[in-house]
């Protein structure tokens, strides 16, 4: 089956290519960026070495159908989608952190938690908490946003508007934006059986000096989701939560003896397991969208991609 590893494309007008862990982005003459989303997986910040058949549409689409939902109460970059794995939006100027909030003890947060801290980027975190228990109220934990592959660093709010990072006039805004996309978020997980426990926006200034959602919302690489049925039960008994996110990725990992770290060997990916990996996205993607995922032709999907954009803009 083929997947997208890279891309390799010289679009019309086009000035520079910037590729991420997962997307990759075209800059058309200063205008417009032309995103397009991958089936590369990564895991701890670090680039697996196997792709994933259909990861990278059902993130576009995921992302595309939640800036369509959320456009009301948050702006966003979105112009179009001319193909299945591509978005095209404003050109913007990327904040250098990412905004995180978490709704639930839950990953990095429950990690932190587990080695004893009980502060979490400025954020106090109370005691007694157990893994997946509910925060009284969700808590936002930045981190910055890494260039060249390295590591998201947690970040407080203290440092970013100290080391001037983001202005303070602009930093109230994401953080306005960040619970109103979270609580909305919130809301569409609940009215399809799932819990949104935590998630990343990131954020970019337009030429105009607007603040506009960017990147992906609400997918399984940026958020984590939990089943509602059953979790009152499972939070009781101490067991696991039935979830679906990439967690179920790092938490393979971890028990294969891999968390990114230097000199740990990451563990080979059989087809069976890449396949059980697909299932999960695709799983995901019909039930927070409600809708059957429709797999696109792979048959030369490079060349399929290709044309859907240059005719776009060309149009």
């Amino acid at each position: 089956m083929n997947t997208i590893n890279e891309t390799n494309f010289n679009f019309p007008k086009q000035k520079s290519v910037y590729k991420g862990k997962v997307r990759e982005v075209y800059n058309i003459n200063d205008e417009v960026l032309v995103m397009i989303a991958s089936d590369r997986l990564s895991a701890f910040d670090v680039i697996l070495p196997r792709q994933i058949p259909f990861k990278g549409q059902i993130l576009n689409q995921i992302a595309t159908k939640m800036m369509n939902d959320t456009a009301d109460i948050v702006p966003n970059w979105l112009v179009a989608n001319p193909d299945e794995n591509v978005a095209i939006g404003h050109l913007c100027e990327p904040f250098k952190v990412e905004m995180v909030i978490r709704g639930y003890m839950s990953g990095h947060a429950a990690r932190e938690y587990k080695a004893g801290k009980r502060v979490l980027c400025g954020v106090e975190m109370a005691e007694g908490l157990r893994e997946n228990d509910k925060f009284p109220n969700p808590i936002i934990t930045p981190s910055t946003k890494a260039d060249n592959g390295d590591h998201d660093e947690d970040i407080t709010r203290e440092d970013i508007l100290s080391k001037g990072i983001v202005s303070e006039e602009d930093y109230l805004v994401l953080e306005k934006y960040t619970r109103a996309l979270f609580q909305r978020g919130t809301e569409i997980a609940a009215s399809r059986g799932l819990i949104l426990v935590d998630t990343k926006y990131e954020f970019g200034k337009t030429k105009d000096g607007k603040i506009v959602l960017i990147d992906e919302i609400h997918t399984p690489d940026s958020s984590r989701y939990f089943y509602a049925e059953g979790y009152k039960e499972r939070q009781e008994k101490g067991e696991s939560q039935k979830q679906l996110s990439k967690e179920f990725v790092r938490q393979w990992l971890i028990e294969n003896g891999f968390q990114g770290k230097d000199g740990q060997q990451i563990p080979e990916m059989d087809d069976e397991k890449i396949i059980e990996i697909s299932n999960r996205y695709i799983e995901l993607y019909e039930q927070i969208t409600g809708e059957k995922f429709v797999k696109a032709s792979t048959e030369n999907v490079l060349a399929r991609i290709e044309k859907n954009v240059t005719e776009f803009l060309n149009g």
